[in-house]
């Protein structure tokens, strides 16, 4: 395009010359930026046409997401029984929406009675978190119920039932505030005084205090200014301050040093008393104490019952606990 309007800059010169000139001089400054106009005109169309097609497919996922089901209109339970920290699968078979082909659970059957424990081990995929998932309601079950005390968890309203359950994640969210507003976000309304009390009994008092704003410390997106430590306890905090009945621990200790996971381990275990839990776990150490262990693997129950009985059995949980030991 440059060689071109070179080229015609050069021969308009040449008409101009001369003692009888074929163009003048006011019609090739004339001429040359109609052309410049449209050169300029023509060369932005591909950005033009690149940006019409970035806008028609932002615009066609964003009505995809406008047209999608909310959570109101998915699950329409109303029952509010009571939760008493029972929870019992029934043959349960599930596949995520975006990969309905892959079946994550083949025919999952347990039953965890009130303020018992079940771990839940095994290897990467297996469906260790997809069974927490559908224990929150996240996903209607393909085959199968999910039942909550007698009460199947189709029936029961959705918001009522996660009223009751509290998760401590491997990576945990905090919001850009304060880390008072953080804590409170467990139970908003919740008094000055108890959200202290939480962040007391989850080993969170002295680091709070340790900073020169203490509760009013701003963490940052995502808690940037915390370490893994620090934000697993105010996660930790913020289930206390909940005080649910089910209590769901996936992965919570897994990516911190030797004394973060010291600390909040002990946090976990003030937290886990007198509550149904559910712990997801890697680290065999943390799971040793269960009621129940259920080893997954290919979304099936391969071996089940506590410590002592799984390892005296010789199968895949204490292949597992071998592996580790012999790693550390």
């Amino acid at each position: 395009m440059f060689g071109s309007i070179v080229f015609i800059v050069w021969q308009g010169l040449l008409m101009t010359q001369g003692t009888n000139p074929e163009l003048s001089q006011g019609d090739l400054y004339s001429f040359l930026m109609v052309t410049l106009l449209m050169a300029a005109s023509i060369g932005s169309l591909p950005d033009f046409y690149s940006g019409i097609q970035k806008t028609i497919g932002g615009t066609e996922k964003l009505m995809d997401i406008i047209n999608e089901s909310s959570e109101s209109e998915l699950f329409k339970g109303t029952d509010k029984p009571e939760i008493d920290g029972s929870i019992r699968f029934e043959n349960v078979r599930f596949s995520y929406p975006q990969r309905p082909e892959i079946e994550v659970l083949k025919g999952i059957s347990f039953e965890l009675n009130r303020n018992e424990t079940l771990a839940l081990v095994g290897t990467s995929g297996g469906g260790k978190t997809t069974i927490s998932s559908l224990v929150l309601n996240y996903y209607k079950v393909s085959q199968g119920a999910v039942f909550f005390g007698e009460t199947n968890a189709d029936s029961i309203d959705i918001k009522y039932l996660r009223e009751h359950i509290a998760i401590v994640p491997q990576d945990v969210l905090l919001f850009a505030g304060t880390i008072f507003e953080n804590i409170a976000f467990g139970r908003p309304g919740a008094s000055e005084e108890e959200i202290i009390s939480a962040a007391k009994q989850a080993n969170a008092y002295d680091f709070i205090m340790s900073f020169p704003d203490g509760f009013k410390t701003q963490v940052g997106d995502r808690g940037i200014q915390l370490s893994g430590g620090q934000k697993q306890r105010i996660a930790i905090a913020r289930a206390i301050l909940k005080n649910p009945t089910i209590l769901i621990l996936d992965e919570a200790t897994s990516a911190l040093d030797s004394e973060s996971e010291r600390v909040v381990q002990d946090a976990l275990e003030k937290l886990m008393k007198g509550r149904t839990c559910i712990v997801i776990a890697h680290r065999l150490s943390t799971i040793r104490n269960a009621n129940k262990i259920l080893v997954l693997q290919n979304g099936q129950i391969v071996e089940s019952g506590n410590h002592s009985d799984l390892m005296a059995t010789s199968g895949a949980y204490s292949d597992l606990v071998k592996m580790q030991i012999n790693l550390g």
